[in-house]
Parts: structure tokens; sequence; C-alpha cells
């Protein structure tokens, strides 16, 4: 298969799990190489994303590993097979890698989880929310930049608004509900969206009050993507210089525990949407 200039973050995942197989069975990537009648240069390009590689040789390769994880191996061989060009292949080259590799996590994903403390998640902010909050961060933008990738984010929604949603939990802090990025009747039409977006069976929305003590957050945005098994979990991050994909299994498992604690804190479903309702009433 031919090297791919810029892979997809799923595709560095598919090649990062197949080296932690193979370092696990213990083997050097020229053995590795060895199996599929290739070298080690072709390998390493296997295992960063840049080189394709067939259903045949995963499981070749899976099987030489020792790999007895079934759900694991079928669930890496449908990521080799699978060709979706989803809606958000029309941004590339327009917007940053990172933005089509959310919207291809959150379409592969069977859950997502986020956890909020500044601003409001982005699948439940309204169009106008979206606008002040790139255009505030991004004051250099010119409009065009700015409406690009409001337009992006309100598509990415299509994973909870659509006729095929993934269960959604969130828990936000309610400092980001009160924050007013944009003017006061914007942000009274962002708590209303939440409140009924919340209604949804699948949608669950947990708020941590000011009023909690011994809360020290969750250090910033967080999202948890599920895969089709929990090995392929994925977490999110906002790091200095971008958008950081986790997925070592003590970090994921890290992430895992730190939701657990922060819903934990969190008031009740009915008890967030009093508190909602609440600050709505005093916009």
């Amino acid at each position: 298969m031919p090297a791919r200039r810029n892979p997809t973050a799923r595709q560095v995942r598919l090649g990062a799990e197949l080296r932690r197989l193979r370092e696990a069975a213990g083997l050097k990537a020229t053995e590795a190489a060895a199996l599929l009648g290739t070298n080690s240069v072709q390998m390493s390009q296997i295992e960063s994303g840049i080189a394709g590689v067939s259903e045949e040789r995963v499981r070749r390769l899976a099987a030489n590993y020792a790999c007895t994880d079934q759900a694991l191996i079928d669930a890496l061989v449908a990521m080799t097979t699978d060709r979706t060009r989803g809606w958000w292949e029309e941004y590339r080259g327009t917007l940053p890698a990172a933005y089509q590799d959310l919207a291809e996590l959150d379409h592969h994903a069977r859950f997502r989880k986020d956890v909020a403390v500044i601003h409001v998640p982005g699948l439940l902010q309204t169009e106008d929310y979206a606008q002040a909050l790139f255009a505030y961060m991004n004051p250099e933008f010119p409009e065009s930049e700015v409406a690009l990738r409001v337009e992006h984010r309100m598509k990415r929604r299509v994973v909870i608004d659509g006729p095929d949603p993934i269960p959604y939990e969130t828990v936000i802090h309610e400092a980001a509900l009160r924050i007013r990025v944009a003017g006061r009747a914007a942000s009274r039409a962002q708590l209303s969206r939440i409140l009924e977006v919340s209604e949804a069976d699948h949608v669950t929305v947990r708020v941590i009050p000011f009023a909690l003590d011994d809360f020290a957050g969750a250090g910033s945005t967080m999202v948890h993507l599920g895969g089709p098994v929990p090995r392929l979990d994925t977490v999110v991050r906002d790091a200095p210089h971008g958008t950081a994909f986790i997925d070592s299994e003590a970090q994921l498992e890290h992430f895992r525990r730190l939701f657990r604690k922060v819903r934990g804190q969190a008031l009740s479903p009915e008890r967030s949407r009093d508190l909602i309702h609440q600050l709505a009433k005093e916009l």
C-alpha cells in the first residue's frame, strides 16, 4: 500500500496498537517484518500509520504475537478495512487535521464523556456561543475562518442530535455556565440548549456547583471517547500546542478514575437541571 503523507489519528492509533502487540510478544520490528515478508522500514511505516495494512496481515501478526483477544483483533481489522469518508472530509486542507480527527473519532465512538470547567462542551454549544468563542480565542482570524470553525462544530453535533446518537454524558462546572462568552440573550439561549438536550434519554448532564467543597477540578477539558473495546478508548485533552490524543492503557485508566471521581461529586441530573433553570432566570 502507498505511504500516506498525513495519516489520521485513527490510522496512527491502529499502527500504535500493532506496535504494542509486537512489543508485548517480545519481538523486534525486523522479526515482525519477516513474518510479512517485508523489511523493517515498511514495518515502521505500518506501526506509525504512514502505511496501510491489510486484514490478512493484521490477523497474521496477531496470531504470531500470540494475541488471543478476539474482540480486539476484530476491532483492529475493522479499523483496517473501514473506508468511511464522512462529512468531515470536506474540511481537509481548510482546517487543521485535529478537526477532522475529532469528528472521525466521534463518528466511530460507542459513547462519549466530557468534563468541562471553563466553556460549555462543544457538542452542546449553540452557533452564537461557538461564534463568540472562536472569535475571542482567535482575534486575528478573519470572519471566514471563524465561520468555517463554527460550521464544523455545528456539524459535529450530529453524534448526539442525529438519527443514530451515541450515549453522551457530561459534567459541567457552574463556571462554564455562568461565563458570558456571548451576550445575555445568547447566554440564555445556550442554557436553554443544554436543558433541551439533557431531556434526551441518551444524554446525561451533571453540574459541579461553586458551593461544592473539596473540588480541585479535572485540570482542564477532558473528552473520553469509547472504542469498540475498552483498550481502544481515547481521551482527548487540550494541550499548549494543540490537541492531545491519549491512548496508553495506564493513562486511559487514570482518566476513567478521574471522570468517575468528578461525576461522583456532581449534582444529580435532576438537581443539575434545576440549577441551570435558576441560572437562566438570573439572565
